[in-house]
C-alpha cells in the first residue's frame, strides 16, 4: 500500500531522498529483493505502519539488485536490511523480518507517533494558557485513544482555563489510575468551586473573607486566574484554614493550572509557604 509516505529510491536520488529529507524527518530504509521470501512479509507490515504514522517519518524503498552500489556502501550482506536515518546519519537498524510488536518498538523509537504529537501540541499551547487551541488538539488525541490519560488531563485543564468546570469535573471524578491521576485529583477541588460558582450554588454573605472568596471563584471562572490567586491568598493571610482548608486547595489547583513554566507560579508558591508556614 503506497502513499505519499513512502519513496522507491536509487543511487541517484539517495542523497535528496534519505540523507537530506532526515535532517527534519526520519527515513526508514527497507534494502530488499523481489526474491527475497521474508521481504514480502516484512515490507508490507512497514508500509502499513509507516501509513499509520502519518507522515511522522518517510519509508525509503531500495531494491537491492538494482542498486548494489548502495546495498555495499551501507553493509547490507543480508536481507530484508532495515536502516533508520536521522540527520543525515544511522541511527538504528536491523535484519530479518522482526514480528510486528518488534518493528513497532523499533518504529516507535525513531519518532512520535499521531497521538503522542497531539499531546505534546496540546501541551505546549497550555504552557501558553491558549486555552481553546489546546482544548482542540486534546480532543483530537481522545478521538483515536479515548482513555489516554494525559489527554484526558490536559483536556480538563483546558476546559477549567474557559470555564466550562461541568465537563471538566465529569472527567476527573472518572479518572483512570496513572500517573495522572494525583494531578487530577489536586483539580477536583478548584473543579467543584467552579461547578458551584457555575450553578450560582456559592451563597451571597455579607461576611468579608465570603464575599471575596466568590468573588475569587468567579474570576477563575472567567479565565482570570492571577486575580483569583491574589484574591484568595489575602483570605488565608485572614484565616488560614478558611473552609476548613478548602481555599489552600482551591489555590493548588489554580497553581497547577497556571503551570509551573510560568514564571509567577514559583512566586506564588513561594507567597502561600510563607503565608502557611
Amino acid at each position: 500500500m503506497r502513499s505519499d509516505f513512502i519513496v522507491n529510491v536509487s543511487e541517484e536520488d539517495f542523497e535528496l531522498e534519505v540523507i537530506n529529507y532526515s535532517q527534519n524527518t526520519p527515513v526508514v530504509v527497507d534494502f530488499w529483493a523481489s526474491w527475497c521470501v521474508p521481504c514480502k512479509v516484512l515490507s508490507p507490515m512497514l508500509e502499513k505502519l509507516t501509513n499509520e504514522a502519518q507522515g511522522t517519518f518517510r519509508l525509503a524503498k531500495i531494491d537491492v539488485d538494482e542498486n548494489p552500489k548502495l546495498a555495499s556502501r551501507f553493509g547490507v550482506r543480508n536481507i530484508p536490511a532495515i536502516k533508520a536515518f536521522n540527520q543525515g546519519m544511522v541511527i538504528s537498524e536491523f535484519n530479518g523480518a522482526l514480528p510486528e510488536p518488534r518493528v513497532r518498538d523499533f518504529i516507535r523509537n525513531l519518532a512520535p507517533s499521531p497521538s503522542e504529537l497531539s499531546l505534546e501540541k496540546g501541551m505546549t499551547l497550555l504552557k501558553l494558557h491558549q486555552w481553546v487551541s489546546a482544548e482542540s488538539a486534546f480532543r483530537k488525541l481522545l478521538e483515536t485513544a479515548p482513555a489516554h490519560p494525559g489527554g484526558l488531563l490536559g483536556l480538563a485543564k483546558s476546559l477549567l482555563g474557559q470555564g466550562a468546570s461541568s465537563e471538566a469535573a465529569l472527567i476527573l471524578r472518572n479518572f483512570p489510575a496513572s500517573h495522572e491521576f494525583n494531578i487530577a485529583e489536586m483539580l477536583r477541588p478548584l473543579t467543584e468551586a467552579l461547578v458551584l460558582s457555575e450553578k450560582g450554588a456559592i451563597p451571597n454573605s455579607e461576611e468579608p473573607l465570603e464575599a471575596a472568596y466568590k468573588n475569587s471563584i468567579r474570576l477563575a471562572s472567567r479565565g482570570n486566574i492571577l486575580a483569583a490567586l491574589d484574591g484568595l491568598l489575602d483570605i488565608l493571610r485572614q484565616n488560614k484554614r478558611f473552609h476548613d482548608g478548602g481555599a489552600r486547595l482551591v489555590i493548588l489547583g489554580l497553581l497547577e493550572l497556571l503551570g509551573d513554566d510560568d514564571p509567577q507560579t514559583r512566586q506564588y508558591r513561594s507567597e502561600l509557604a510563607s503565608i502557611l508556614f
